[in-house]
């Protein structure tokens, strides 16, 4: 399947590269993949085509500098690049937005892998969200990180990203082998978020944290217990942003599957195609009736999880 491609333009100029895959028939909802730190929109293609297949209409992007949207800066270079997370939250929002003017009539639910189901809790109109799906996703506060990731992130947050970021004018993630290329203002300004213990919230103040009070959707979230970046803790941590969200958490175990591993990245591979995918299709239906469970402990994530199986 063959997706359409586009442009948009950010109501402050910013150009967002896009694309939209139609179903056959009629559609059952909107659904926008919001991406994660770094992870291009052509990582989640074979996902959006089947879900398209599956009757929705599906929207990916790239946040402005990144991915497809690099073509749009001069000499397709960061160096100097002025962007930051408050930036690429409107990029998203402006996309949820437009598709929203294209089918009002239809839901509108928000896939939002890691950094994807953060940055919703900026949005200005709450609103035109119908729900969130998190996939792996949590607060990123450095001391809820997993165990393999803590052992090496201060090195990363308090040498690498200012040494690397001074030199290059941005951070060059590629060459190192960590996160991809990001704007100078992206990557400072993730920093502090991880350093607080209140993530964004508490890095940006009480403007942001009413932000995140005005989300009132259906919130439904998967931490993968071999996610090799976030935790359990982290994801409840990232719920509890979203003050007044109906939520509901899952804890998703590899052997579930079945398979060796799903970790961070896991879900969007097309392996995961006879298994967890049609599973998600059951986290939209849900998010439609706009079913959830508020602050569940470890043993009744892991009933929940049992009863969707």
């Amino acid at each position: 399947m063959e997706a359409e491609r586009r442009d948009l333009t950010a109501e402050d100029g910013g150009v967002i590269a896009l694309r939209v895959y139609e179903p056959a028939t009629a559609a059952r909802a909107t659904v926008v993949v919001g991406g994660a730190m770094g992870v291009p929109q052509g990582y989640y293609a074979p996902y959006a085509q089947w879900l398209a297949q599956q009757g929705y209409r599906v929207w990916t992007f790239d946040y402005r500098g990144h991915g497809d949207s690099l073509a749009h800066l001069p000499r397709r270079s960061l160096r100097g690049f002025q962007a930051d997370l408050f930036d690429w939250a409107r990029d998203y929002e402006t996309v949820v937005l437009t598709a929203r003017r294209e089918r009002p009539a239809q839901s509108l639910y928000l896939i939002g892998h890691s950094l994807g189901a953060q940055l919703p809790g900026l949005f200005r109109h709450p609103d035109q969200v119908d729900g969130l799906f998190s996939v792996a996703a949590g607060s990123g506060y450095w001391r809820e990180n997993a165990p393999q990731l803590k052992r090496k992130v201060l090195f990363f947050w308090h040498v690498m990203v200012p040494l690397a970021t001074r030199v290059c004018g941005y951070f060059p993630g590629k060459r190192l082998g960590m996160v991809g290329n990001l704007p100078a203002g992206v990557i400072h300004q993730w920093r502090r978020w991880c350093m607080h213990p209140r993530y964004s919230v508490g890095a940006e103040g009480a403007e942001v944290a009413q932000r995140y009070a005005r989300a009132r959707f259906p919130v439904q979230a998967w931490s993968f217990s071999d996610d090799e970046l976030m935790t359990l803790r982290g994801t409840r941590s990232l719920l509890g942003l979203y003050s007044a969200a109906p939520q509901r958490v899952q804890i998703i175990h590899p052997v579930e599957v079945p398979s060796r591993r799903i970790g961070h990245f896991g879900f969007f591979r097309e392996a995961m195609a006879p298994t967890l995918w049609p599973r998600s299709l059951k986290v939209l239906q849900s998010l439609g009736t706009g079913a959830a469970v508020s602050h569940a402990t470890d043993d009744e994530v892991h009933n929940l999880d049992t009863q969707a199986s």
